[in-house]
């Protein structure tokens, strides 16, 4: 019977190591979830922090493109009296046949704006002024919306209002007088690159008429 009781009481005085062996194991295992877990997080959050400020750097260039265009439409107000427009002019980056001008979207994918750009308008892109405060260079070209160069009167073909208004023509009937019709104008598209901090690029285009 001292035998018996003997080993049942190093029998019972063994299990505890091992048990105590099995919660440490499970405690590190624990222990390095939640780290994986912290890490986890760190990353999840430097990675909105970056998204964040790419799209406020996106929205600050896109911003910026304003300053392009509207150099680039005073330029054309300068020469709208004249006959300058009817040919290219590599000094202001503008082209009078620029209908014949744009991305090619038959491809797929279709011609990336970059790809564009860099095929077609860098070549002869104006700077619109030095780098501004939020650090962004903007260029811009202009394309007349003919697809030749030369004079409307000598068949240039380009993308204009019409000269006649027919709604204005009936009221005139009512009324007895023929108002004048409105002048036809061209349409013109300006179109600005903006390169910023952190490989920013961003493009806006405008329509304008004269």
């Amino acid at each position: 019977m001292p035998l018996t009781r003997n080993r049942s009481s190093r029998s019972r005085r063994a299990t505890g190591p091992r048990q105590s062996g099995v919660v440490l194991i499970i405690s590190l295992i624990v222990l390095v979830a939640m780290m994986l877990a912290a890490i986890a997080l760190v990353r999840m959050a430097d990675t909105n922090n970056l998204i964040a400020g790419n799209m406020a750097f996106q929205q600050a260039a896109t911003r910026s493109g304003d300053q392009g265009l509207e150099t680039a439409f005073t330029w054309l107000q300068a020469r709208a009296s004249g006959v300058t427009l009817e040919s290219s002019d590599a000094t202001g980056g503008y082209r009078a046949d620029g209908a014949t001008l744009g991305p090619n979207l038959t491809t797929n994918p279709p011609q990336s704006w970059d790809a564009y750009w860099s095929a077609s308008l860098a070549a002869r892109a104006i700077g619109a002024a030095q780098v501004d405060a939020a650090g962004n260079t903007v260029y811009y070209v202009i394309d007349r919306l003919c697809r030749s160069t030369g004079s409307r009167s000598n068949g240039a073909d380009c993308v204009a209002s019409p000269s006649a208004n027919p709604n204005n023509a009936g009221s005139a009937q009512t009324a007895g007088v023929k108002p004048p019709d409105p002048p036809s104008v061209v349409y013109y598209r300006i179109t600005a690159r903006i390169e910023g901090p952190r490989n920013t690029v961003s493009y806006v285009q405008s329509i304008v008429s004269l």
